[in-house]
């Protein structure tokens, strides 16, 4: 009778998902900041919006409009309006895709814990206790670890619209 050890499987499945993670959690490095003031005539208005001030004062609201001299936020109480000297950036919160992410880790997940499920099975015969138990408990226990390694996965970061030169 011929046993096989699990935590050895689970050690290489968790290896393989921090693997498969890591170059995920690297990307987006720095980007060129958009050093065009028309680029917040591309806003939407009632989209979330962050105005950071030359003074380092930042501000959080509801994009409403922008002028070549101007541009208007609705903060909690009423709109403000902030000079276009004034700003150092303008940036706005990209979407979410946590649910996304925890269906591509899911899947990503499922298959590695199949393949380390399979692999801990390839040395199983008849004679063992509990055949196909690898692939069996591998394969939603991978699932699992890959959907919350994918919903973790920092999403909605916020992007720069605008950056004073």
């Amino acid at each position: 009778m011929r046993h096989t050890n699990s935590t050895g499987g689970l050690r290489v499945m968790i290896w393989l998902l921090a693997s498969m993670a890591a170059p995920a959690l690297q990307a987006g490095g720095p980007k060129p900041y958009a050093t065009n003031w028309d680029n917040l005539k591309t806003l939407m208005s009632g989209e979330k919006t962050k105005v950071v001030l030359k003074d380092k004062k930042s501000y959080l609201g509801k994009f409403q409009t922008a002028s070549d001299e101007a541009i208007v936020l609705r903060m909690e109480t009423d709109d403000q309006a902030f000079s276009r000297q004034d700003v150092l950036r303008v940036s706005t919160k990209g979407k979410s895709h946590r649910l996304r992410n925890a269906l591509i880790g899911a899947g990503v997940g499922t298959g590695v814990g199949l393949g380390v499920g399979a692999a801990a099975d390839s040395g199983c015969n008849q004679s063992c206790w509990f055949p196909g138990l690898g692939k069996k408990a591998f394969t939603p226990m991978g699932g699992i670890i890959g959907a919350a390694a994918g919903a973790a996965l920092p999403t909605g970061r916020w992007h720069d619209v605008y950056r004073a030169p």
